[in-house]
């Protein structure tokens, strides 16, 4: 053996590890005193090595024999093992968890602030196509808007804003919309929808850099620049005969699916597309009042408001097609055709009367293909020997205000500039100046000379009571 003992301990610790005659005998041998093993035969030494053999085995069977009698110290044993195992594992489950778990807020968190992936029920379908027809956005000159992301961009607001905007509830505490009722010109009360300052201005956005940009039919006047009421008359001014329809419900007509496939049309992805049709679109509310709190329930599917700034620019788009084929039905029977929003008007002269029959039957067919009804009750034929009048204006001779009208004004002018503003009214509005003011202002656009003596009455009853 090389590795000698170098103390006191570490040489009993030998003797009892290998026993006191094998001790001696490896240091008889050591010292020279007994030849190695081997060497001799029949070495008497062997049987000294075998006892310590032996004895080793006994000493290792011992061992293992109280450990076999000591079954609970074994299973204690066994069990902290297992429970410090099981903890060191807990705590890994538990730290990959929480680091999974910030991973995830984190991802969501930036998904949130880059996309849009749930806008309310049966409208999120398609929010996950963002790829659009980049070409022909571009034969329109239109904004290259495919993701949440590039719209909330183009109108300076935040992806969130424009989730708030867009989402579309059955039920909510917020609305998005006032909601109020005007009288009707010829009776009953239209409901007005206008729009809050945020959505508003989202809609003014898309207004702008989308729907004015669009190429609409000639036969269009309404809401167009450098098109008017008077625009829309002037055609007819002189004719024989005035047909006139009324679109009935013209802009609840348009639904929500119907304004997603407009933008979709121009080139726009599903996703924006969705987006855009829901920032233009509403349904019909219900204020429900419960525990102290407004809630707003929808009543109908998501249509055109009327009051919104995009609204009627989305029914010139959509109106194209159907006043193309009135046109083309129109010209083949020797008539003349313009639409100012929901009002169709033909006119013809001579032979062509003939074809009245044919006007009210194709344009009813017409109508009723391209998704809109005619309100029967508002359609007119009118004859030359009658007051003519289109969208307000007389068209008999040139462009006019009915006569009625304009001495009832002249009227109420000349009775505010002698006794003063008391008591006196024009129109549905409280502010009687700016009633007055904007009448006059209207005479004028149809009948520049009237106008201007309407306009310089106002002036002076203004400079009079110093308003």
């Amino acid at each position: 053996m090389s590795d000698q003992p170098r103390t006191r301990q570490e040489l009993y610790d030998r003797i009892r590890q290998t026993g006191k005659e094998e001790f001696i005998l490896e240091e008889m041998i050591r010292y020279g005193f007994w030849p190695a093993q081997g060497e001799i035969p029949q070495d008497p030494a062997d049987e000294i090595r075998r006892e310590g053999e032996i004895r080793r085995e006994l000493s290792e069977l011992r061992r293992e024999n109280s450990l076999l009698h000591n079954e609970r110290e074994l299973r204690k044993q066994l069990l902290k093992q297992r429970l410090a195992e099981s903890r060191r594992k807990r705590q890994e489950t538990k730290e990959r968890r929480e680091r999974e778990r910030q991973e995830r807020a984190e991802d969501w968190r930036q998904r949130k602030e880059r996309e849009i992936v749930y806008v309310g029920e049966e409208v999120s379908g398609g929010l996950n196509y963002t790829d659009g027809d980049e070409q022909r956005l571009r034969s329109y000159g239109l904004p290259l808007c495919g993701t949440p992301y590039e719209i909330a961009g183009a109108m300076k607001i935040t992806v969130g804003e424009l989730r708030f905007l867009a989402f579309s509830r059955k039920t909510s505490t917020i609305s998005h919309y006032i909601r109020f009722k005007i009288p009707k010109k010829t009776g009953g009360e239209r409901l007005i929808s206008a729009p809050m300052p945020r959505l508003k201005q989202a809609q003014h956005w898309i207004l702008s850099n989308i729907l004015e940009k669009l190429e609409l039919h000639d036969a269009a006047h309404g809401f167009r620049h450098a098109r008017s009421i008077v625009s829309n008359a002037q055609p007819h001014v002189g004719r024989d005969v005035i047909i006139n329809f009324d679109l009935k419900d013209f802009f609840p007509s348009i639904s929500y699916k119907r304004v997603k496939g407009m933008f979709q049309s121009l080139g726009y992805s599903e996703t924006a597309a969705t987006i855009f049709g829901l920032l233009c679109t509403q349904p019909d509310v219900e204020e429900v009042e419960l525990d102290g709190k407004t809630y707003y329930v929808a009543l109908t599917n998501r249509h055109l408001p009327q009051g919104s700034p995009a609204s009627p620019a989305i029914t010139n788009r959509l109106c194209r097609r159907l006043d193309r084929r009135l046109t083309q039905m129109a010209e083949g029977l020797g008539f003349v055709y313009t639409r100012y929003a929901d009002d169709l008007t033909f006119s013809a002269s001579g032979d062509s009367l003939k074809h009245i029959c044919n006007i009210l039957k194709r344009t009813e067919s017409i109508v009723t293909h391209e998704g809109f009804a005619i309100n029967e009750q508002k359609t007119r034929i009118l004859r030359k020997n009658r007051q003519q009048e289109v969208t307000g204006v007389v068209v008999n001779s040139y462009p006019n205000i009915s006569k009625k009208e304009l001495k009832r004004f002249r009227a109420t002018l000349f009775q505010i500039e002698q006794d003063g503003l008391e008591g006196k009214h024009w129109g549905n509005s409280s502010d009687i100046i700016a009633s007055i003011q904007g009448f006059a202002n209207f005479v004028a656009m149809v009948n520049p000379q009237k106008g201007a003596e309407f306009q310089e009455q106002v002036r002076r009853i203004r400079d009079k009571y110093r308003y």
